[in-house]
């Protein structure tokens, strides 16, 4: 058998559909763990919901939000999950790339490196996030 035998399309659905339950997962695991922190740490303040305030600058960028995840700051672990769960999909778009491109189906590697291109304009373009 040869490579290309191997990438039927149904093990390419099972592929992508472990990528995105193991994606989701883990985000949400990360997200509960900030979130246990974060109240832990924060259980005793009293909350005001008559001000907004905004996310601090510490949480704008994937630099600073690794860095603050690291230093066991939960809400450094929440943006954290949250950025693992907006590249889950994105994973699972680069991966059919990768499949189409081991079937050889040359229009839909097409297609779908189109939409990971404006996936990634659309995230990374503005260069407001990172």
């Amino acid at each position: 058998m040869t490579a290309k035998q191997n990438w039927t399309d149904h093990r390419i659905e099972v592929i992508v559909g472990n990528l995105l339950r193991t994606g989701v997962s883990l985000s949400a695991a990360v997200v509960l763990l900030g979130a246990s922190i974060y109240l832990f740490r924060h259980w005793n303040e009293p909350a005001s919901f008559g001000i907004f305030r905004g996310e601090p600058s510490d949480y704008r960028s994937l630099r600073a939000i690794v860095h603050s995840a690291f230093t066991g700051h939960g809400r450094g672990f929440i943006q954290l999950g949250l950025l693992l769960l907006i590249a889950t999909p994105v994973a699972r778009v680069a991966f059919a790339i990768i499949g189409f491109a081991e079937e050889g189906d040359r229009m839909y590697m097409v297609f779908t490196g189109l939409v990971l291109v404006i996936l990634l304009y659309s995230l990374l373009g503005s260069g407001a996030a990172f």
